[in-house]
């Protein structure tokens, strides 16, 4: 059981991967009844399981959201080993250390632990197959947790993620946009875009579910779960509409062609399911809330950053 705390005093967050993209906007979006304590990897190398645990048994988390990762595809492929051990070994660090303290694990993992290759919506029991480095890594680091002896665990997939404070696809277009008269983006891979805004209110949603939860005795509320933008399209769509928006919001740009190309016209080293579509029925059942579409998302995130 997690640690009781004194009325008036809030429980502790730990928060891992702070200074990335992902860590930014759990920073700026974590609800006042958490006690934030956000570590950079230059604060805190989760692939040390005695600086982890030192710090974990001192501050005795109530939850620990993990955003630390190798999250460049590409460069995974050219180092393999560092991809293993921040991917696939530090989540299982962090798990050990949690379940000593009785801490909520939440974890974000990726639609690259599938190849592609059905053509429904993936739910979370489908067979995982990932087809790149990077996609195997997030696998090593789920199986870590669901091997740790963790049981109160989040581990949440999402795909085609974008937001504030990092590299992503939708700043590449803005910026090809602006320099480019020409744009060749790939059609034929078709995911979900998710907006970090939503993803961070998502896990923050499902804490809460095991407070409020009437779920019967037999059932867990934790476990593995899908989150992305409602919707699905390809990387060229998605492009389409991310230039529609720069107009709307008077971008002088370069751009007059977007040109729809095959994964095989614009090859990278590591290869990407051709469809990831991610179901998150499971995560509406669980907490009742609904998913906004991607697109609507997509203004949402012109608004703030242009406004």
């Amino acid at each position: 059981m997690s640690p009781e705390f004194p009325k008036g005093q809030r429980p502790p967050l730990l928060l891992t991967g702070a200074g990335g993209m992902l860590g930014s906007m759990l920073q700026a979006r974590t609800p006042a009844i958490y006690d934030l304590h956000p570590c950079t990897h230059a604060d805190l190398d989760i692939t040390d399981a005695d600086q982890v645990e030192a710090l974990v048994l001192r501050l005795r988390p109530q939850v620990i959201v993990n955003c630390a990762a190798f999250a460049r595809v590409d460069a995974c492929e050219a180092s393999r080993e560092l991809a293993l051990l921040v991917n696939g070994e530090g989540p299982g660090i962090l798990a050990r250390a949690a379940h000593k303290v009785g801490a909520v694990l939440v974890h974000f993992s990726t639609d690259y632990v599938f190849d592609g290759c059905y053509r429904h919506p993936y739910v979370e029991e489908d067979a995982t197959a990932p087809l790149s480095v990077y996609g195997l890594s997030k696998l090593r680091g789920e199986q870590a947790i669901q091997e740790s002896g963790l049981e109160r665990y989040f581990i949440i997939r999402t795909s085609w993620l974008y937001g504030p404070g990092g590299p992503n696809f939708v700043e590449t277009i803005i910026r090809l946009a602006q320099e480019r008269e020409e744009l060749r983006i790939v059609d034929d891979q078709i995911g979900c875009p998710t907006y970090t805004r939503d993803l961070v209110l998502a896990a923050f949603r499902l804490l809460d579910v095991p407070r409020h939860s009437d779920l019967d005795h037999h059932s867990s509320p934790y476990g593995t779960f899908h989150f992305a933008g409602e919707g699905q399209c390809s990387w060229f769509e998605f492009a389409e509409v991310i230039v529609t928006l720069l107009r709307h919001h008077g971008q002088d740009l370069a751009v007059k062609r977007i040109l729809p190309i095959s994964t095989a016209d614009y090859p990278l080293p590591a290869a990407r399911p051709a469809w990831s579509v991610l179901s998150t029925a499971k995560y509406q059942r669980v907490t009742g809330a609904a998913i906004p579409h991607w697109r609507q998302s997509l203004k949402d995130y012109f608004e703030a950053r242009f406004s």
